[in-house]
Parts: C-alpha cells; structure tokens; sequence
C-alpha cells in the first residue's frame, strides 16, 4: 500500500470511528430512561404563580389587588424551558379524589375515592408500579391522603409503587417535622407533646415544605446515576394560612382588596356555588408559603443542574386542587369554579417538550398517567381511563380523534347518586346538578363565571352537544350521578335542544 493511499485511508478510518463513535453516544441518549419529578402542592391558586398570571388580564391576575403578589421565579423557569396548560383541571376538585385521579389514570368513582378519607383500592395500578417494574427507583415523600383516615400515619404499608415511602404521611398539614431515630415525626409539641401546628420556632430545616424537600433532594443524590421518578407532595399552601419567618412578613393583609367577585352574586346562584358563612380571602400568609415553596422548587432544580440531570428529568409542577380564596364569597375548593378546579400543569423536558409553549387544550388529572407512561415509553396498565395527551404536549398538536372536553364531578360517598357532574371545554363548562336548574358558564363572555347561558339561544347548540357528552361519559366510566333522576330530566332536555 502506497503511504499515501495508507494515510488516507487512516484518516477515513479515523473519521469513520470517530462518527460511529458518536452515533453510538446518540443513540445510547435517545434510549436512556428519563427520570420523573413530580411536584404537587395542596389546594394552590393558579392565580399566585407569575407565569399563570401573564396569560390573564389584569382584573383576572391580579385578584387581590396589585401589592398582594409574590414573583415565582423557579416555577415560572419551568415555564420558560417548558411547557405551560392553561387549562388542567382536576377531576374531582377535593383531595383524595383528585389525587387518586393523578396517580391511576382513573375517575374517582373508580378507584374506591369519590371522596376524602377513604382507601384507594388494592387493585388500582400506579405510574410507579410501571416504573418500577420499568427498572426504575421510586419514591415518595408529603401528604399522600389515599389510606383512609389515618393521621399522620407515616410510611403507609400499601405503597403503590413508590418503593422509597419512608416520608409519606397520610393525612395532615403540621408544619414542623424532624428525623429521630424512630423515623419521622411532628416537631411542634404541646405542653403535654401532643403535636400542633405552631410554627414557632420553624426554620429551614424543619418547616415542612423545606423539610419535604430536602427528602426529594436526598432521594435525587442517593439515585442521580440511575433513572427514578419522586413526587413531593407539598401540604402547603392549604391551611391553616401560616409559614416561618421570613415569609411571614412579606406581605401585609392590609393591602389586600376583595376579590371582584367577592360581592358579586349571580342570579339563583346555583346550590353547589352558594356563599360561604365565613370567608377568608387575606393572602399575606398564602403568598408567604407559596414564596417558600417556588424558592425550594428553586433548590431542587439546582440540585438537578449540579449533577448534570436536569435535561434528563422530566420535571412536573402542578397541585390537587385550587383555592377560592374570596372569589365568589367562598373559600378552599369543591366547586366547579376556575379557582377551585383549575390547577397548575407546566412540564420541563427539553428533549421532548418545546420551551415556552403555551397548551390551551382542557386536560385532566385523570389524564396525567396515559400521557406520561406515552412520553416515557413504559408500557400501559390497560386500566386506565384519561385521555393520552403526549402528542398535544411533545408536538403542540392534537392527535387523531382528539375530542378537547373533559368532565368534573362533585365529592361523594360510594355508589351515591346526588352531586354534580361537570363537561369543561375550553371555553364552556355546563354543569348539571340535581338540585338545581343546568348551569352553562361562559369562560369567553363572562370570566367571573356569573353568568348562566343555558337559557341563551345562541349557545343552545353547545349545551345539547355538552348534554351528550355527559351521557356518553357517565356510561363509560360508571358514574352513578348520571343515573340521578334530575339530572337524567336535564340531560334529556338539554340533547334535545334542536338550536
């Protein structure tokens, strides 16, 4: 071989090893599992995180005035190297239903939680016992509230997947925990070691939203050259209304304004939309905890970036429910209200998901176990009951034979007939009850939700297809509210509507 012809081929040679070399390294990326975290509050309005508010007008953003606002930087970073859905709802907008929702991929009614303080059922197959099975490390720490009534009741015996569930307590919302050698426990004490739920002397350490993630952070180191998937299950911002120093004097209820639905009724407002007897809408306390919680989100994603994983995680911050907070003289949750059903969904994924983009498809908790399992290729349980939305999250588009309307209902005893159930789109949600008239609200013409349009010629043709879309639903997934005599009156009524 002449050298020339040698030196030559050498350098093909080297080149071609080079890329073959490089194409392993590509392909050894696309096939490596992506980790899961998962961060999910307690009774969050969507209204308090900043990148919430950019997609609203000021009277909608600003809903107790403009000095009651607290910047989330952390939070809205997920947004900004992420993807925001402006219109993710929970299925029953109440703890423990919402949450067995989320973590089965099926309706309350199904998964023996229509209501709080009830055990989920044995057979109920999570998004963590297919990661598991799936190779993958799994763990869980924060309020879990699907084990019945016991409280706190740490570490559950059903687990549900999450392998790691040292730091799951069941139900409560204390805000001091501490390690003894016992394992965990509440720090704040009586005079008679009772726990309470002062926050004296509460510091970085303790206070629950930091202690919680300080878990989650622990959990990231111990597993960090492996895949995992955690969910933090911060009880904050959900009362009682109080966070440590120095959250605690962020703000001043003095400068809160009434919500401008505060005083607002509609006419014959529904039974399920009644005032409240007592209301609390002062944010100062709610926005301290939730700066606490964006500066801990802030800590976890640092620890991600410092050991170089944080493109590899799928990174999710959302929460079980919303908050009224005043809006329409009520406060906490369980109506079919934006503030009460709608809650945050933003997911960071650079390798799958588009940065800043903005999702207004109507999605689901119910939905959240179909569309991450999609994302992540693990395999399905076949239960599952939500709709697949990895295409609308990953391509911004919608996939064949999408239909864009999802459903709510009430909280409810086992096999119980009288509630609400709900049909949400984008801009309508028609809300059938059965003690009351229909109740079709406009998001579009009126944001206050004040409104009753079931009577409105022109939007007759959207309450007969809502109408049917109840009844198809409550056949396919089991709802007895559907079985209602009232509602069964109004849902025969509304389809029949010709426009």
């Amino acid at each position: 071989m002449k050298r020339r012809t040698f030196v030559k081929t050498s350098i093909t040679a080297a080149a071609s090893a080079t890329v073959l070399e490089n194409l392993i390294s590509v392909e050894k990326e696309s096939s490596k599992k992506p980790n899961l975290l998962i961060i999910q509050c307690d009774e969050l309005n969507f209204r308090t995180i900043g990148s919430y508010r950019d997609t609203l007008p000021d009277e909608q953003a600003f809903m107790w005035g403009k000095k009651m606002v607290v910047e989330t930087p952390h939070i809205d970073s997920l947004a900004a190297e992420g993807t925001l859905c402006t219109k993710f709802y929970a299925a029953t907008p109440v703890c423990s239903p919402s949450r067995s929702s989320f973590i089965s991929g099926c309706f309350p009614q199904n998964t023996g939680v229509p209501k709080n303080d009830l055990p989920i059922e044995d057979s109920i197959v999570t998004f963590a016992h297919l990661l598991g099975d799936a190779g993958y490390a799994t763990g869980y720490a924060g309020k879990w509230h699907l084990d019945g009534d016991g409280k706190p009741q740490w570490d559950p015996q059903r687990d549900f997947g999450f392998g790691d569930n040292r730091y799951m307590f069941n139900r409560g919302h204390w805000k001091q925990f501490e390690d003894t050698e016992n394992g965990p426990r509440i720090k704040a004490r009586d005079g008679k070691g009772r726990p309470t739920y002062s926050v004296e002397g509460a510091d970085e350490e303790s206070f629950a939203t930091d202690w919680l993630s300080n878990k989650a952070i622990d959990f990231i180191e111990e597993h960090k050259s492996e895949p995992f998937c955690y969910m933090l299950a911060i009880p904050d911002p959900h009362g009682p209304d109080t966070v440590r120093v120095p959250y605690d004097t962020m703000l001043d209820d003095s400068d809160s304004e009434m919500p401008r639905t505060f005083d607002k009724s509609a006419k014959d407002v529904p039974s399920w939309a009644e005032p409240a007897d007592k209301c609390n809408y002062k944010m100062a306390a709610y926005l301290g905890m939730m700066k606490c919680i964006d500066d801990n989100v802030g800590r976890i994603l640092g620890t991600l970036r410092e050991r170089n994983i944080i493109d590899d995680t799928i990174v999710i911050f959302t929460a079980d429910h919303g908050d009224l907070r005043g809006e329409h003289h009520r406060q906490n949750k369980g109506v079919p209200l934006e503030a009460s059903a709608k809650v945050p969904f933003i997911i960071r994924y650079p390798k799958k998901i588009a940065a800043a983009r903005r999702i207004d498809n109507v999605l689901n908790t119910v939905d959240f176990q179909s569309t991450i399992l999609s994302m992540m290729g693990i395999k399905k349980s076949g239960n599952e009951e939500g709709r697949d939305a990895s295409q609308i999250l990953t391509t911004g588009s919608v996939p064949k034979g999408w239909s864009d309307v999802t459903f709510m209902r009430s909280t409810g005893a086992i096999g119980a007939t009288n509630g609400w159930v709900a049909a949400v789109t984008p801009r309508h949600k028609l809300i059938l009850s059965d003690k009351d008239e229909p109740w079709l609200l406009d998001l579009d013409e009126d944001p206050d939700e004040l409104t009753n349009f079931v009577h409105d010629e022109k939007q007759r043709e959207t309450a007969r297809n809502l109408a049917k879309e109840i009844e198809a639903y409550g056949k396919r997934h089991n709802d007895p509210y559907t079985t209602n005599a009232k509602i069964r009156k109004a849902l025969e009524e509304l389809a029949g509507y010709t426009g």
